[in-house]
């Protein structure tokens, strides 16, 4: 059964920084390509990131040059470095696993002053 547990989520300053970790198991973590998506209040689910087993990586517009995304295969962990955090970054953040189609419960980002 595969699972997906994120943390790292809280509330931060604007310019601030936060790392997100999303922990799977249950499935061959190394060969699948995994993404984080974000959800804000009244908003559709978007993508954020994604990341293949061979480090393909690709960044939504609004976020390049300013998170990073990462994997550690041996940990079965997928990672995002958020830096320079904007109010419009607040949101729910998913972690997706792409070839099982499963997603984490999320964890919640407050970008504020």
């Amino acid at each position: 059964q595969v699972q997906l547990v994120e943390s790292g989520g809280g509330l931060v300053q604007p310019g601030g920084s936060l790392r997100l970790s999303c922990a799977s198991s249950g499935s061959i973590f190394s060969i699948n390509r995994m993404g984080w998506y974000r959800q804000a209040p009244g908003k559709q689910r978007e993508l954020v990131a994604t990341i293949t087993s061979s480090g393909r990586i690709v960044y939504a517009d609004s976020v390049k040059g300013r998170f990073t995304i990462s994997r550690d295969n041996a940990k079965s962990t997928v990672y995002l470095q958020m830096n320079s955090l904007k109010p419009e970054d607040t949101a729910v953040y998913y972690c997706k696993d792409y070839e099982k189609d499963f997603w984490g419960q999320g964890t919640q980002v407050t970008v504020s002053s």
